[in-house]
């Protein structure tokens, strides 16, 4: 069996919404930092560029090296081997610094020009005291908006998906759903959000 060690960080760290992609595969884990620059999307989860001198937090992870894993957190972060500059994001070997000491990994940089103009930068890069201080988007729904979105977001584009007043007024209200006249369709912000949820 042979292995590989990615730092993860926000939503695929362990606890958070995406870690359930990669934990059956991880044999091990440690807290570890990388350089880079963190920023806020709207939905709440941190991205992180490469540039930058912060020390951001994560943790180093051991996975079963599985072609196929690694073929499946490449589409999820939109790489494109083809068109590299396309990307949504890079996957790079960085230095982590794991305290006692320093390893060589991989992680998933946000493709620089792909970074939201609404994004906020996070001090020193700790995106954890970011998402104490100010949940992320996605735990801030009530079980009813969460299953709206994803049923809607499960769609095709021709269905139409019920929903009563007060609902579509809080959907509407936190930027999630547009009014497409006889139908409802997930905002930019509500794919994003049910990305995450998914």
């Amino acid at each position: 069996m042979t292995e590989m060690k990615f730092f993860v960080y926000g939503s695929m760290t362990e606890g958070l919404v995406h870690f359930s992609k990669i934990k059956d595969f991880v044999l091990s884990s440690q807290p570890a930092q990388i350089k880079g620059s963190a920023y806020r999307l709207k939905v709440g989860y941190p991205v992180v560029l490469e540039e930058g001198q912060d020390m951001v937090s994560g943790l180093v992870v051991t996975l079963n090296n599985n072609a196929l894993l690694i073929g499946l957190l490449d589409e999820f972060h939109g790489l494109s081997s083809l068109h590299p500059e396309k990307s949504l994001y890079h996957r790079k070997e960085v230095v982590a610094d794991l305290g006692d000491s320093k390893e060589i990994v991989n992680t998933y940089f946000l493709n620089p020009a792909k970074l939201p103009k609404n994004s906020v930068h996070i001090e020193n890069g700790d995106w954890i005291l970011s998402l104490q201080q100010q949940p992320a988007l996605t735990d801030k729904l009530s079980d009813r908006q969460r299953s709206y979105i994803l049923k809607l977001g499960a769609s095709s584009g021709r269905d139409i998906v019920p929903i009563d007043l007060p609902l579509y007024r809080e959907l509407m209200n936190l930027e999630l759903i547009v009014d497409k006249g006889r139908r409802l369709a997930l905002s930019k912000l509500g794919h994003e959000v049910y990305r995450y949820l998914t």
